[in-house]
């Protein structure tokens, strides 16, 4: 039973990734540990980590074969943990397995809801079920505080999704945004005129006009940076914290393949208040191997 909380084979099913997994996964459990320790004294109605692609709670490196903890795990494992989790998953062997796993901490079942089907149809439920808790004011209690990590394998976050999720004004994301997921359908996706998996995740087509402005640019660093600075113009329409000054810019940790050192995905946080911003810099502002980022 011990081996369902621990890195180790524990006869259920896992996630084979690459070994720049654990530099993710480094990010994740800092923001977590440090989300929680910053916030679990003041009087939340509820504290609520939301995991919208949450796999089967284990990962396996392929060419080492190492056992590393998931998202879903070490959120239930936090030293602070949640009041509630909610965790979605469209394979019905991850569900099973993630349940069991789930199952063998010490937070009550009741606090775990672990939902079988697409997260970009089933986000709604969430967010609806979550809203009802701050229905009804009580003085001197504040309303839920929301952190959704959304990670899937590569473009199946819809926009749609995002905007569901800042409906509720304490909702803090790290959004998974597939670098090389844009990179392999986008000129594909730019010249159909059906709608796209691209227009989905930006939520509309003007990203098209973006990439078109940047297609006489020599490297394609550039349309990246344009498509990024795109997306998070949209989160700030959204109501999250934008800051532009270059000195306090919120850090997008960029996570590249190990073997080809390419480009794969950043991690982008987006939080309604600066404090959030000031926590996930600080977290981030040293990657796993001790290294100092570069401001």
């Amino acid at each position: 039973m011990d081996n369902f909380l621990l890195p180790k084979d524990d006869g259920l099913v896992v996630r084979a990734s690459g070994e720049w997994v654990k530099e993710k996964l480094f990010f994740v459990k800092r923001y977590i540990d440090v989300f929680e320790v910053a916030m679990r004294e003041k009087n939340w109605r509820r504290r609520i980590y939301i995991d919208l692609f949450a796999g089967p709670g284990k990962c396996i490196v392929r060419d080492s074969q190492e056992y590393l903890l998931g998202s879903p795990l070490l959120a239930l494992q936090t030293r602070h943990p949640f009041t509630d989790y909610y965790f979605v998953d469209s394979d019905s062997e991850n569900v099973e397995a993630l349940r069991k796993r789930a199952n063998a901490t010490s937070i009550p079942n009741t606090q775990i809801h672990i939902i079988s089907g697409d997260a970009n149809r089933k986000v709604g439920e969430i967010v609806d079920e979550i809203a009802k808790f701050d229905q009804t004011f009580i003085r001197g209690v504040l309303p839920c505080l929301n952190l959704a990590f959304l990670d899937p394998e590569g473009l199946e976050l819809e926009w749609e999704s995002v905007e569901a999720l800042a409906k509720m004004n304490r909702m803090d994301l790290i959004i998974h945004y597939s670098q090389n997921g844009l990179t392999r359908n986008v000129e594909r996706c730019f010249t159909s005129s059906a709608e796209t998996v691209i227009d989905r995740f930006f939520g509309d087509r003007k990203w098209r006009d973006v990439y078109k402005g940047t297609l006489d640019m020599k490297e394609i660093v550039g349309v990246h940076r344009a498509l990024i600075d795109y997306y998070k113009s949209k989160l700030c329409g959204l109501g999250y914290v934008v800051i532009n000054d270059s000195s306090e810019v919120v850090h997008e940790p960029l996570i590249r393949s190990t073997q080809r050192n390419a480009p794969l995905y950043r991690l982008l946080f987006a939080s309604k208040h600066t404090l959030g911003n000031k926590i996930w810099n600080e977290v981030t502002k040293k990657d796993i191997y001790g290294q100092e980022r570069l401001l």
